[in-house]
């Protein structure tokens, strides 16, 4: 069996045509960032539920850093509510 590695040239080009589904605009993104780290963090299936969001944050920079931001926000709150690491 052969595995498929995804290339810098690959990704390049998939930047500029663009993803093969649909995507969200970075106002639909912003609107639904919030439920979609959320369906994350409750290892939902965050593609079903948020069609489009994945193909927007491998293409769009600014949505990916308030993405990975939000999601670490989360992340940490979570580990600090978490009681086993109280005190």
């Amino acid at each position: 069996m052969t595995r498929l590695v995804r290339t810098d040239h690959d990704r390049f080009v998939g930047l500029l045509v663009g993803p093969a589904e649909p995507e969200l605009t970075c106002e639909e993104c912003f609107e639904q960032l919030d439920r979609y780290v959320d369906l994350a963090a409750a290892r939902a299936d965050i593609d079903a539920a948020v069609p489009g969001m994945r193909a927007h944050l491998e293409g769009c920079p600014a949505c990916r850093e308030d993405h990975e931001s939000l999601a670490l926000f989360v992340a940490g709150a979570a580990a600090v509510s978490s009681p086993g690491l109280r005190s």
